[in-house]
């Protein structure tokens, strides 16, 4: 099991909704603009294309709605940490990825799919912002508000995803990036524990990691910096540590600013 996280990052929940309806909204725009020939074009993705990539972007709204639905784990039951679910997403990826293609196969219009999931979001602002809630599934134990917040972190990804496959500029809304690349900087510190690393990400996130020399005051003596957008392919996996590099989308100081044994952090 992957370590657990030493921060306990909160995230603003009025926030957090604004920015989930935002980026959903910047998604109805980008695929209702999909010609024929985008749809049918690879996703990036292994073995999905455009119109997989579309459908698993309705399942990633639709879960909310699903999990608010059942019943919420009894009281007592661990919580799993926004950490936690970062590292662990790639323990799933296998189910995901059937369940994406069944409900592919029925499903007619992913764009009336897609406006259908966001007329919907209104009505489970309150529960789906609830501190309190504990989620049964996938992830046992989470709460439901931070369930909300790792939809920000799916719809940022997927909506890159959906840019770089198809050259449409799907915007990512300020504060869904924010909180996807500070949550998944905060998943780096969780699996390499440490201090002798500084990852910065600005103008979102800042975090140590990779266990060493503690640094103290004054310049840290390695430092990886890149922007957001880079971050978040990097940490997902679509693109590589060396492949950043080669193209100077990383700038890395110190012996050990090597970043590439601990990613990506999400599967």
């Amino acid at each position: 099991m992957p370590p657990a996280s030493r921060r306990a990052r909160t995230y603003d929940p009025d926030r957090t909704w604004a920015a989930l309806t935002a980026q959903v909204g910047h998604l109805q725009q980008a695929v209702r603009r999909l010609t024929p020939a985008q749809w049918d074009a690879p996703s990036g993705l292994p073995g999905w294309d455009v119109r997989l990539l579309v459908v698993h972007v309705v399942r990633q709204v639709e879960a909310l709605r699903t999990l608010l639905a059942e019943e919420p784990a009894p009281p007592g039951t661990p919580v799993t940490s926004l950490d936690l679910w970062a590292l662990s997403t790639a323990d799933i990826a296998d189910r995901l990825d059937a369940a994406t293609r069944e409900q592919a196969a029925h499903t007619a219009d992913p764009v009336a799919a897609l406006d259908a999931e966001a007329a919907l979001l209104p009505a489970q602002r309150a529960e789906a912002l609830r501190a309190d809630r504990l989620t049964a599934r996938p992830f046992s134990g989470m709460r439901a508000a931070d369930f909300t917040v790792t939809r920000l972190v799916e719809l940022v990804v997927h909506s890159d995803d959906l840019s770089r496959a198809t050259g449409l500029d799907v915007p990512l809304d300020r504060q869904a990036l924010a909180a996807a690349t500070r949550l998944l900087a905060d998943a780096l510190a969780a699996k390499a524990p440490g201090n002798s690393v500084e990852v910065r990400v600005p103008p979102y996130a800042a975090v140590q990691c990779v266990a060493g020399p503690r640094h103290t005051r004054g310049t840290p003596p390695n430092v990886v910096e890149t922007d957001p957008r880079t971050w978040i392919r990097l940490a997902t996996g679509r693109v590589s540590w060396s492949a950043a590099l080669d193209t100077a989308a990383i700038a890395a100081s110190g012996e050990r600013a090597d970043l590439g044994p601990y990613l990506p952090v999400m599967g």
